[in-house]
């Protein structure tokens, strides 16, 4: 189901002026409540958990994808416009630009006050990473590791798959972002039934991740950031990183701003050391917060004139 390019121009635009309203009937929301609901059941009924954790993921997914393909289909025969306003707000809510930049603010903020716990607690509500005796340095390298993380989950893998598919392979994209948030830990209870959240995640990521490598060097350039060292640095420290995708954002990042990411952190009170990607040329400072959003959103711009535009041009052939 391909919608009009207008579809997804407007839906961008219309999560770059609202982000998320928290009254906003959201479907990650109805995702992670299906869930939360299928998880135990599964589980009590399917021994194997890795086989169980297989058919979670592929009926929330699946199930994501062909209701809202149902949905938007059914409201188009009724009307067209209400089949285009539908897919405009399933792909807008599958996008976390604003919401990117307002929570990322709020940790930034508190810490031009100096309020340490107060950035603490901010920064808690966007990372997995135990945050209550994270310094100054470690607040900012952490804000900053998140910001490079998720333009690929909120912002080119949804409009990747929105391009591709339409409103229903955006919000299955999302279902399988939610599920690997939710379930794709390596503890005693998640391993393995987590493991083809995980890896799914992981494939849909795949080619969006590396897109953004280059995306995110174009960025630092209309930035005025190093651009040179953004593409060097994604290109030599990319691979350090466990995840296969993390890590190229997160390089370009470091390489446009010329600051060293990576290092210890705490998940529940243990300790994991991460490779440092890029070079500390540059200490960490409150500024980079700021900066690394204005690199995020100017990469989103040009993802979707990219997109728009190779859309169109194949569509004339």
């Amino acid at each position: 189901m391909i919608q009009p390019l207008s579809a997804i121009v407007l839906a961008y635009i219309l999560d770059l002026i609202f982000g998320d309203p928290i009254w906003l009937p959201h479907p990650v929301r109805v995702i992670g409540y299906l869930a939360q609901r299928l998880e135990s059941p599964l589980r009590k009924a399917i021994k194997n958990e890795r086989l169980a954790g297989i058919i979670f993921a592929a009926v929330i997914i699946g199930a994501v994808y062909g209701l809202s393909f149902v949905v938007i289909s059914i409201a188009a025969h009724l009307h067209r416009y209400f089949g285009f306003i539908l897919a405009v707000f399933f792909i807008y809510t599958s996008l976390a630009i604003k919401d990117l930049k307002i929570e990322s603010m709020r940790v930034h903020q508190a810490l031009e006050k100096q309020d340490i716990d107060s950035a603490r607690k901010n920064l808690s509500l966007i990372v997995g990473r135990d945050t209550q005796n994270l310094n100054d340095k470690d607040i900012i390298r952490a804000t900053v590791e998140t910001i490079a993380e998720n333009v690929v989950d909120g912002i080119i893998s949804p409009l990747f798959y929105a391009f591709l598919g339409g409103a229903p392979l955006a919000l299955a994209y999302k279902a399988a972002n939610t599920l690997d948030s939710m379930v794709g830990y390596k503890n005693d209870k998640y391993r393995n039934f987590g493991w083809a959240s995980a890896r799914i995640d992981d494939l849909l990521n795949f080619i969006p991740a590396r897109i953004s490598g280059f995306l995110l060097a174009f960025a630092s350039a209309l930035a005025g950031a190093d651009a040179i060292n953004s593409f060097k640095v994604f290109l030599r420290d990319a691979g350090k990183n466990p995840s296969p995708n993390s890590g190229i954002p997160e390089a370009a990042m470091a390489g446009a701003l010329k600051i060293q990411l990576g290092g210890l952190n705490y998940y529940n009170s243990i300790p994991v050391l991460k490779p440092f990607i890029g070079e500390e040329i540059y200490p960490l400072e409150i500024e980079h917060i700021r900066k690394s959003i204005r690199i995020a959103y100017l990469c989103s711009f040009l993802f979707v004139f990219i997109g728009v535009s190779v859309v169109y041009l194949v569509g004339r052939r």
